[in-house]
Formats: structure tokens, sequence, C-alpha cells
């Protein structure tokens, strides 16, 4: 649930244990619990975590099944654009029209 999520983005970003402690000024451990579902964060750190992997809560806590928004607000219409088409292209990968 919640612990498979944390692990889950913190794989995707490429983040060891420690590191994503040191970004949320946890130990190492809190994380190792939080994804061997031992003990939950806090509302506070969940909200943290959140905004760390810009992500929603409800996305954390399963609430929203949609796929992690990835905010954009910062890119031109152009760098928008090309991204588009980078996940258009890895969509079309798995389409049993490629060949």
């Amino acid at each position: 649930m919640l612990g498979e999520r944390i692990k889950e983005l913190r794989l995707a970003n490429r983040l060891s244990q420690v590191e994503l402690a040191s970004a949320l000024n946890v130990t190492k451990q809190s994380v190792s619990n939080w994804e061997n579902d031992n003990i939950q964060p806090s509302v506070e750190l969940v909200k943290q975590i959140a905004i760390f992997f810009h992500c929603s809560v409800d996305f954390l806590l399963e609430l929203d099944t949609s796929r992690k928004i990835i905010d954009v607000s910062y890119l031109t219409t152009s760098q928008v654009a090309h991204i588009q088409q980078i996940i258009d292209d890895l969509s079309n990968l798995d389409s049993p029209t490629q060949s």
C-alpha cells in the first residue's frame, strides 16, 4: 500500500533509502520501515513525501489510481510537446500495430 508506493517512487527516481531519508530528514531505518509496512509515516511526512516526489497524497494513499502527474508548468510549450512525443513513442512500443 503506502509503503509499496514510496518504494516504487524511490526506485523510479533512482534513490537509495539513505538518499530519500536524507532528503526528508529522517533515518534510513524509517524509510525501510515504511517500505516494509512496519510503521506508517506521519501525516506531515506523507505531505513531505508527496511534495518531494511531485505527486498527490491521494496517489500515495492509493485513493487515486492514475499515474503520477508530472509538473511541467516550468517548461516551455516546445519542451512539453517533446515530452508528449516521447510518451507517445513509448506507448506505441507496446501497440500490436507496431512491427
